[in-house]
């Protein structure tokens, strides 16, 4: 038997917060400016329940701010609580600069394809495709 650890609260810090797609696709939204709650419902597709419950979430994280508008809440990104997230994948930025340099090297040594060399094999596939 696996003894499985307990899973931390999605309030607790932003990266569990922005585990669960739905709230992304909110932040997603949100970074294109503020939105009230029926925005989200209609760009999402979600029921007002499930997109208050979201923000919630995001909200005791502090992913986002919510003000009063009349009788509307309106939301709006709070970009310096998602820097925990950058500074952690920033992290590995080195990383992937690497392989994509490498890659590069490989696709220079490798050269043209030979696709390239014969300018598209066009005479072959006129072959097998007489309409073409």
């Amino acid at each position: 038997m696996i003894d499985r650890m307990a899973r931390a609260a999605t309030t607790t810090d932003v990266f569990n917060a922005v585990a669960e797609p739905r709230r992304r696709e909110i932040l997603d939204a949100l970074a294109e400016g503020e939105l009230a709650v029926s925005d989200l419902v209609r760009l999402l597709g979600l029921g007002q329940p499930q997109v208050s419950k979201h923000l919630r979430v995001l909200r005791e994280v502090g992913a986002v701010d919510v003000r009063e508008d009349g009788r509307q809440r309106r939301y709006r990104l709070n970009g310096p609580a998602l820097k925990p997230i950058h500074d952690w994948v920033r992290r590995y930025e080195r990383s992937w600069e690497d392989r994509f340099a490498a890659l590069d090297t490989v696709l220079e040594d490798i050269g043209p394809t030979e696709e390239d060399d014969h300018g598209g094999n066009d005479e072959r596939h006129r072959e097998a495709d007489p309409a073409r």
